[in-house]
């Protein structure tokens, strides 16, 4: 299963593990995005529900337990931003990032490893912003680097039982949500400077590392962070 795969890196990652032979659920909270994101990939089947509603949830998870053979794999890739200075943020919604981004993974991860009978994979979608910081991002910077730290507290709770956990860290990535900074030119400027590569990433290119992830080749990797960033971290 797949969350926000409805769009952008989720739906880059559905297409490609779907290609390698997955049979894939497709999760998002839009059905009618979500339907038409599975008319596109062969076998998928769709989950519409919000990953941070309990009792939502709670029936996914009840069809997801009548699978035969259990769950292989969980991709947690749902992730909320909102950059804004530290004193411009409510309690309430420091909560309620910090519960989509860092609270409904460990939900998911925990339910999910109930299902992983033969072993199996999760992959956290985290960001590089989980290992560096900017002012005005205090929020999601905060919860990525609780979702790499939750990452490798999984792998240490769920290796007995031949489970893997690991993240991805997406650096800059030119997808529908960062549609409008992408078209900047001085974003390009920016990143020709910035990366290694010299350039923003296309969604199709994080799916590689999430598919490895998910696959035996990686069977000796867990509470890994790996990081798809163009050389973002690397390059000063």
């Amino acid at each position: 299963m797949i969350t926000g795969a409805g769009r952008g890196l989720g739906l880059a990652i559905a297409k490609a593990a779907a290609a390698a032979g997955a049979e894939i659920w497709l999760n998002g909270r839009d059905r009618d995005a979500l339907e038409a994101a599975a008319r596109g990939i062969t076998g998928a089947r769709t989950l519409p529900f919000d990953i941070a509603d309990p009792a939502a949830v709670d029936a996914a998870f009840a069809t997801l337990a009548e699978l035969p053979g259990g769950l292989h794999g969980l991709v947690n890739n749902v992730g909320q931003r909102d950059r804004r200075p530290l004193d411009a943020f409510t309690l309430e919604e420091v909560r309620r990032l910090l519960d989509v981004n860092l609270v409904a993974p460990f939900d998911l991860a925990r339910r999910a490893a109930r299902l992983m009978d033969a072993g199996g994979r999760i992959v956290n979608i985290s960001s590089i912003a989980g290992q560096i910081a900017r002012d005005g991002d205090p929020v999601y910077t905060a919860s990525k680097g609780g979702l790499d730290a939750l990452t490798r507290a999984l792998a240490a709770e769920f290796g007995a039982r031949g489970i893997t956990v690991n993240a991805i860290a997406p650096g800059f990535f030119a997808t529908e949500t960062n549609a409008a900074i992408n078209a900047d030119p001085r974003t390009h400027e920016w990143l020709s400077q910035r990366t290694s590569l010299g350039r923003a990433g296309a969604p199709h290119e994080v799916a590689g590392a999430a598919v490895f992830l998910l696959s035996q080749a990686a069977s000796y990797i867990t509470g890994h962070t790996l990081a798809v960033d163009g050389g973002y971290l690397a390059h000063f």
